[in-house]
């Protein structure tokens, strides 16, 4: 190989190194740093650009899309002093290019250790329980510190999801119990309210038996009374007939008075559940001779009333 030769291929090697050198072409989500001399001075966008070889270059290479960086697990203790393991997830993007690339030195360490010392700092805060049930308010107040700390360094978190908080398994078997119990009571609870109410019900039916009862003998009682009532208004007229005849000198309804007297004591006597045996006394043939009697004493002043119409 000649001088000639080696000279030509220097040439063309300085020649290819230039020319990559001055054409720079940027993907599509990435923005590159260029620097003079070591200082920055511009960022290009996706795209084809040209830099002045050996003056200008190329500095950081940084990625703008959103990108997903995975949270170690680490054991964290809460405000009750129980142990945790806890991991997590962070979406981030890079907004501006310079700073993500000069303000910070390792972007994704530096955010890592943002995001896990900040865990630390809220699950410290609660208690267990509310470490398992209050996931999204831990989110939440974790994307505002880390999402505030990262905004010097040109960087957007967009969010931050805890994937896992695991108890020890001591502590989960506590918890088991302590559900268990709480099962248990609540039904043995409701068992009891099942049986009160039960009792209620019954006791507000046999309550609502006893006066619909009551009420039954009252209006029964009720109307015996006026039965009896009636019955007494009806003798009271019947003997103030009577009286009125006896008054006028009528026998017959002197005997009929006593003669119905008569016969109700003896229907009083025959009506005796103990009464086996009836004893007539001796003038009760007599007495019954003369109701006889005023019967026909009766018919034939009825018949002399139907007949007296005739005669006229």
């Amino acid at each position: 190989m000649g001088p000639s030769i080696l000279v030509a291929i220097v040439i063309i090697v300085v020649a290819v190194i230039v020319l990559a050198k001055w054409v720079r072409i940027v993907p599509q989500g990435w923005e590159w740093t260029v620097e003079r001399f070591g200082k920055y001075t511009n960022t290009l966008s996706p795209g084809l650009h040209f830099l002045v070889p050996f003056i200008y270059a190329i500095g950081r290479k940084m990625n703008m899309m959103e990108q997903v960086l995975t949270v170690p697990s680490q054991d964290v203790i809460t405000k009750d002093n129980a142990v945790v393991r806890v991991d997590g997830v962070v979406f981030y993007q890079v907004l501006e290019a310079s700073k993500a690339a000069y303000e910070v030195a390792n972007l994704e360490q530096a955010t890592l250790a943002l995001v896990m010392t900040n865990i630390r700092t809220v699950l410290g805060s609660m208690d267990l329980d509310e470490s398992l049930s209050k996931r999204d308010e831990i989110n939440a107040r974790l994307l505002k510190v880390v999402d505030e700390a990262t905004h010097p360094w040109g960087v957007k978190v967009n969010r931050i999801e805890i994937k896992d908080i695991a108890p020890p398994k001591d502590l989960v078997d506590a918890m088991a119990r302590q559900m268990k119990a709480e099962r248990e009571k609540r039904a043995n609870i409701l068992e009891a309210e099942g049986f009160k109410q039960a009792a209620i019900l019954k006791a507000d039916g046999e309550k609502q038996s006893t006066i619909l009862a009551a009420e039954g003998k009252k209006e029964a009682a009720y109307r015996e009374a006026e039965a009896r009532e009636r019955l007494a208004a009806a003798e009271a007229k019947a003997t103030e007939l009577v009286s009125q005849a006896i008054s006028a000198g009528n026998l017959n309804a002197i005997n009929y008075f006593v003669a119905t007297k008569y016969v109700e004591a003896l229907k009083a006597m025959a009506d005796s559940p103990n009464q086996k045996m009836l004893m007539l006394p001796f003038e009760a043939s007599g007495i019954l001779s003369s109701m006889a009697g005023i019967a026909e004493i009766g018919k034939e002043v009825l018949a002399k009333n139907s007949a007296a119409p005739t005669a006229r």
